[in-house]
């Protein structure tokens, strides 16, 4: 079980606003060290958070508090924090990126959170996903499932031209729809059966749509799939809450898409 970080929003003052995380209770205290630790829930306080602070931000202020009690900050992944990378990601109050559709958790603003609410943080849980520390999971088998096929095979030399490979604007807009896939995780992470599906279709679809992509776009599709079987990824049962949490709103249509260059 991942380490689980519970935290508090009170009510507005009428001066300014004040947001603060729960004051530990003993049956939430404990925090997830390391993979092979057991994880539970602590809580923490923060005193004076804007509300124009983002949730990473305000994680930031927590770690500074926790530093300078001698404690370990809380360990999360993070990079470009613009929604772009897909590094960042986690569970709020038990939704992928949190209650803001199309946003990943580092775009997602305190504001979000009605006053008083209760704030519980969890890492992706998924068989594939194992834990490191914290909020911090092992998402390498994403990069398996690329280096099994998600890529093209091209001669080197010379670039080409931009316009040597004439492709059509409708079809050039369907691939680049599916290729602003960021690999975030929250697809696995919110489906009941931790299914990477949509991850691996978006692959699939944006470089199967272009003429680059045709010359291994059989033996592709095969590999990949077979990968997210080897990884121990679950397959997709079509409750749609992938779809529903993805922060680039990629369809789970493609999902049927994949199944079908697989047969083909």
């Amino acid at each position: 079980m991942g380490n689980r970080v519970r935290a508090a929003i009170p009510a507005h003052e009428s001066q300014g606003c004040h947001h603060a995380y729960q004051q530990p209770h003993p049956w939430l205290k404990e925090r997830q060290s390391s993979a092979d630790q057991p994880g539970g829930y602590q809580s923490h306080q923060l005193e004076n958070v804007s509300p124009n602070l983002s949730l990473l931000e305000a994680l930031d202020q927590l770690n500074e508090q926790l530093i300078s009690a001698g404690e370990r900050p809380v360990s999360f992944e993070h990079d470009c924090r613009e929604g772009i990378c897909g590094s960042c990601g986690f569970l709020v109050n038990g939704q992928a990126h949190g209650p803001r559709a199309a946003t990943s958790v580092c775009q997602l603003y305190l504001r979000e959170f009605n006053d008083g609410a209760v704030l519980t943080l969890d890492p992706w849980r998924a068989k594939a996903f194992p834990p490191i520390q914290d909020l911090m999971v092992d998402r390498s088998a994403f990069d398996r499932l690329i280096a099994a096929g998600g890529y093209c095979s091209t001669g080197t030399g010379q670039a080409p031209d931009g316009n040597a490979l004439p492709v059509g604007r409708e079809q050039a807009t369907s691939a680049f729809s599916t290729a602003t896939c960021i690999g975030c995780g929250a697809c696995v992470a919110s489906c009941r059966n931790a299914s990477a599906s949509l991850f691996v279709a978006a692959k699939l679809a944006h470089l199967g749509q272009l003429p680059q992509g045709q010359p291994e776009r059989a033996s592709r599709a095969d590999a990949m799939q077979r990968q997210m079987e080897a990884e121990g990824f679950g397959s997709c049962s079509s409750n749609l809450e992938c779809e529903a949490v993805c922060p680039q709103e990629i369809s789970a249509d493609w999902i049927s898409w994949m199944h079908r260059e697989r047969r083909s």
